[in-house]
């Protein structure tokens, strides 16, 4: 009956009002439609608690707030703004002032998205988080323009095509970042320990998400580097894993080195087959948030695909969010050792809501925790072996393609370390 009243109230009020004439009637409204979802929630609740009137009474006062300020930017503003520009602008600011990773999505924004989760895209090849009021590059794609150009982990992005960027612009880097193939983008960036800001010239190409590789650096060690998750990852790695055991004349892999180095994650449900693929039993990881969608927990399929031949996972400061998943997972299962520096510490999940008219919020909707039940969020994982960063490696500056890893010193360490678990599974128990 209550929220019926609102909109009686709600319809009786607009009547008097003229859109063309009335500086206020975008104010008003606003503030009609805030209070009536007041009244709805408030019907939903009356009768449960004494804090329903309170709250009942706070988004009246805050509509009201937010219709002066709509009346006054409408009236004062030194340029003419239209009513579609200041509801799109609160309803994006809406969003973004939750965490970094919520936003909301639409024309190019949401095409892009679409588009990520489709495979590829066109563009440099950086993924990027805000820290601190800056935009800081996570990790540069494998075989992107930016990794050939030596773009690393911890640069902050300061300026594209000779324009600033801008604090809490990270929506707006990555569009001016992305364009056309074969485009031409100029990115400037600070780096700690170099005086002056570095700028790179980069073209723009068509940036794959089917980023796993592997090879066989020794008989029978396999290597498998996974670049980001993208929705065929999982039967990448299993394709990989079979390419392996072929090349070793049909005979079992007797160690691996899965490198998860500058990884900044992706789709949820690949890093839980990748962590599948090793694990026969166990959680893999679980998540909690407010509706029963965003509460779940995912544990292993019996199979494991290495038959229990040792695991090193290699990861550092660019390993996150997904990545840091299957890390967790197999140390949390005793499926693996952990190797390189503590990684990023992004343990929050996104999930794409879409809405009417072609247009979506990406929502944060749940905070995931490992096994063990701990949060990596703002924290990331610390390896079992950690291991100083070394200035002439290309782990951190470039990508770690499958020829190259005989010049990588961290995973002639990571081999090492498989060679020293062969001894040590040899040795008498007693």
């Amino acid at each position: 009956m209550r929220a019926r009243l609102a909109w009686l109230n709600a319809r009786r009020m607009l009547r008097g009002v003229n859109r063309s004439n009335s500086p206020s009637w975008l104010a008003l409204v606003v503030g009609i439609l805030i209070g009536v979802g007041a009244s709805f929630a408030a019907a939903v609740w009356a009768g449960k608690s004494e804090q329903g009137a309170s709250a009942d009474r706070l988004p009246w006062a805050d509509a009201q707030l937010l219709a002066e300020v709509l009346e006054r930017v409408k009236h004062d503003y030194v340029d003419p703004v239209d009513d579609h520009q200041l509801l799109r602008a609160a309803i994006h600011g809406m969003v973004s002032s939750l965490d970094p990773h919520s936003e909301f999505l639409e024309g190019a924004d949401y095409d892009e998205v679409k588009i990520s989760s489709s495979g590829e895209y066109s563009g440099v090849g950086i993924e990027v988080s805000m820290q601190d009021d800056s935009v800081v590059v996570i990790a540069p794609i494998d075989g992107s323009a930016a990794a050939a150009a030596g773009i690393r982990t911890g640069d902050a992005i300061i300026g594209i095509d000779g324009v600033p960027v801008e604090a809490n612009s990270l929506d707006d880097v990555i569009r001016r970042m992305r364009g056309p193939e074969g485009s031409e983008v100029r990115i400037s960036i600070e780096r700690d320990g170099v005086a002056e800001p570095i700028e790179f010239r980069l073209k723009r190409t068509r940036i794959a998400l089917h980023s796993v590789k592997w090879s066989m650096p020794e008989p029978g060690i396999g290597y498998v580097r996974i670049s980001q998750f993208s929705e065929t990852t999982g039967e990448d790695v299993q394709a990989g894993i079979k390419a392996l055991k072929a090349r070793n004349g049909g005979k079992p892999i007797t160690g691996l080195v899965l490198d998860l180095r500058n990884n900044p994650g992706g789709v949820l449900e690949a890093a839980v087959a990748v962590a599948d693929e090793f694990l026969d039993k166990g959680i893999i990881v679980s998540a909690k948030g407010r509706t029963p969608e965003s509460k779940f927990q995912m544990d292993a399929t019996r199979g494991d695909d290495l038959a229990g031949a040792p695991i090193v996972v290699l990861v550092n400061a660019g390993s996150a969010s997904a990545a840091e998943i299957v890390a967790a997972a197999l140390r949390d299962n005793h499926r693996a050792k952990l190797m390189g520096r503590r990684t990023f510490g992004k343990g929050s999940v996104q999930t794409v809501i879409p809405l009417s008219d072609d247009r979506a919020i990406k929502l944060t909707t749940s905070r995931y925790f490992t096994p063990s039940g701990a949060s990596i969020n703002h924290k990331g994982i610390m390896p079992d072996i950690v291991l100083e960063r070394d200035p002439k490696s290309v782990t951190e500056s470039a990508a770690n393609e499958s020829t190259e890893i005989e010049n990588d010193a961290e995973v002639k360490r990571a081999l090492q370390e498989l060679h020293r678990s062969f001894t040590a599974s040899r040795q008498p128990q007693t």
